[in-house]
């Protein structure tokens, strides 16, 4: 119905004011014409503090064009125009927004991402045909509990705000398919929830939540669940129930046990990197018929069960960081594009095999099986054939992998007996992992000439002696998990270098030797407090292809440093900058960098 028809025997412009005299500069009048024809409105990045009344009387009152007694073609009449179905007042300053947003029954999309705002009007109830609404990125406390009156809504977006509990009557929410309540500060999931019976995806990641209802697998339709970086301790055995499940991330929790999943039959990836998970049995795996991903790194696996073998679709495992000493050959059967072990006390494979990659990995566990050759327990009765004295000392590691081996035996000092089981060996790695040791033990020294690998990870180290730093051949150095917040300038004596990992630690900047160790290919510092990284530096770094500062304390990105196009992986996530977005951080590292540049000032 034309808008005359409503006004008829009347004036024309009874009811209606006159518009544009109160949008001033802010918001042009070409682009309230052109909203008025396409029913959609673009205000994002304004630095609007309000919202002008004519934006929220856009379909109320007369343009400004009628008022200049203009003449108006068919196309063009005023009283025709389209209802504003599509809001966008995103990235601006807007504190807060009246309640004549009820002047908009029609929006289907509200967008007001990116603002200061502490609360929303009660008037949110009128808009009963919203469909997507993004308030992300705000400073909401409490949801008004008029929201649970948008019966029709169907994606709801509340990232990045400080909510701290869930409003009543949410489940009300039949419609709702996608839910994003990541990074805010919430303790609890209400069962109630539950009711969300439409849902396919749910964020809770970067909360403080500690449990989960088990009254989750009511929901059928749930396809994508996120509960990373939490404090999950437990999962309930009722989620194995969530037949629908596909992608599920239980990544930086303090599970210790991996549930099972009976039902999950459709589950594609399974993330539960970064917890305290000791054990992976049979019962884990036999359900998991349609895995593609497995994520268990940084736990506390020592073991990898046979039955990995039924795995048949899984394509990419990461086992990094576990405390995993061999492998069951029939890995080698399974059809993996990716298989990530570094940081594992594998006395099984040569390093140099494990930095050949994937396929060469796979290949030797072929091999092995092909051969029938020994067994992991082969090695370990060879192994247990030591001299009296040197009864704590990997013989066999020294003689055959060439590696000097003394992890995982909670020492505080390396004892002379390690070094001195050496003899004329030649020695190549040195793997001094998960023991007390505060200090870099002085004998190391005597290894410079040959040792290419060292790693001294969970340990107490608080700083780097010059020991380490005459290592002229050290090509790979693992120092995550210590005490450490500064590198010696003296390892830049460090030539050969090309990888470093110290994440876990306590530096708060890119410590300034690195960007003078031209030879680095790989830097991983995640999980410090690093604010700040250079550019400009790091652009010299001409061979380093992977940089990993997630959950750092970066403010900002700078632009600059899209001009790092030698890099391949740059992982940003976890950190407090606002900008690029998380939609940015999804697309990979060349769409980061690309811009990156663009956004570098001309």
């Amino acid at each position: 119905m034309s808008r005359m028809k409503l006004v008829a025997g009347l004036d024309p412009r009874a009811g209606f004011k006159a518009g544009g005299r109160d949008c001033g500069t802010s918001v042009p009048q070409g682009l309230l014409k052109a909203a008025r024809k396409s029913g959609q409105l673009n205000l994002s990045g304004r630095n609007l503090s309000e919202v002008p009344q004519c934006v929220w009387r856009i379909n109320v009152d007369i343009p400004e064009e009628a008022n200049q007694n203009l003449s108006f073609g068919a196309t063009e009449r005023w009283w025709e125009q389209t209802d504003l179905t599509k809001l966008i007042i995103s990235n601006n300053k807007l504190q807060s927004l009246t309640d004549d947003l009820r002047l908009l029954p029609a929006l289907t999309v509200l967008d007001i991402h990116d603002n200061q705002l502490t609360s929303l009007p009660s008037a949110i109830r009128e808009l009963a045909n919203l469909q997507k609404l993004n308030i992300s990125h705000n400073k909401l406390k409490i949801l008004p509990e008029e929201i649970t009156n948008l019966r029709n809504l169907k994606c709801l977006y509340l990232q990045h705000n400080e909510l701290i509990c869930i409003s009543e009557g949410f489940e009300q929410l039949s419609s709702l398919e996608d839910l994003d309540l990541s990074n805010n500060r919430l303790t609890t999931v209400p069962a109630s929830f539950s009711s969300l019976s439409s849902l396919v995806r749910l964020n809770l990641s970067s909360n403080q939540l500690k449990s989960l209802p088990a009254e989750i697998n009511r929901m059928k339709r749930l396809k994508h669940l996120d509960c990373n970086s939490n404090l999950l301790e437990t999962i309930p055995p009722e989620l194995a129930a969530m037949e629908s499940l596909e992608l599920l991330y239980l990544r930086r929790n303090k599970l210790r046990f991996l549930p099972e999943f009976p039902s999950c039959s459709l589950l594609k990836e399974l993330h539960v990197g970064e917890n305290q998970i000791e054990m992976l049995e049979a019962e884990h795996l036999k359900h998991l018929n349609s895995i593609l991903v497995l994520d268990l790194r940084d736990n506390k696996l020592k073991s990898v069960p046979d039955e990995i073998i039924l795995l048949h679709s899984l394509e990419r495992l990461d086992l990094s960081n576990n405390d995993i000493s061999s492998l069951p050959y029939s890995l080698g059967n399974l059809h993996l594009k990716f298989l990530a072990l570094e940081g594992n006390p594998l006395r099984t494979i040569r390093r140099e095999i494990i930095n050949k990659g994937t396929q060469e990995v796979l290949k030797y566990l072929q091999s092995k099986i092909k051969d029938d050759g020994p067994s992991q327990r082969d090695s370990a009765t060879e192994t247990a054939m030591t001299l009296p004295s040197e009864s704590r000392v990997n013989i066999h590691a020294i003689i055959t992998l060439k590696m000097l081996d003394y992890s995982d035996k909670q020492a505080t000092l390396i004892p002379d007996e390690v070094f001195d089981a050496v003899k004329s060996n030649i020695i190549t790695s040195v793997n001094f992992s998960k023991n007390q040791i505060c200090e870099i033990p002085k004998r190391m020294v005597e290894l410079k000439e040959t040792v290419s690998d060292v790693n001294l990870s969970f340990n107490k180290l608080s700083s780097i002696s010059l020991e380490l730093c005459m290592l002229q051949k050290l090509t790979f150095l693992d120092l995550r998990n210590n005490f450490l917040n500064s590198l010696p300038e003296e390892m830049e004596l460090l030539v050969r270098l090309q990888t470093i990992n110290l994440s876990f630690n306590r530096f708060k900047m890119l410590p300034e030797v690195l960007y003078r160790i031209f030879t680095l290919e790989t830097i991983l510092i995640s999980n410090n407090q690093v604010g700040s990284v250079d550019p400009q530096k790091m652009k010299m770094m001409e061979n380093l292809t992977t940089l990993d500062l997630q959950n750092n304390d970066l403010l900002q990105i700078p632009p600059e440093l899209g001009n790092c196009v030698n890099l391949r992986t740059l992982l940003l996530d976890g950190n407090p900058f606002r900008v690029p977005r998380a939609a940015i951080l999804m697309k990979g590292t060349a769409a980061i960098l690309e811009y990156l540049r663009d956004r570098i000032p001309t």
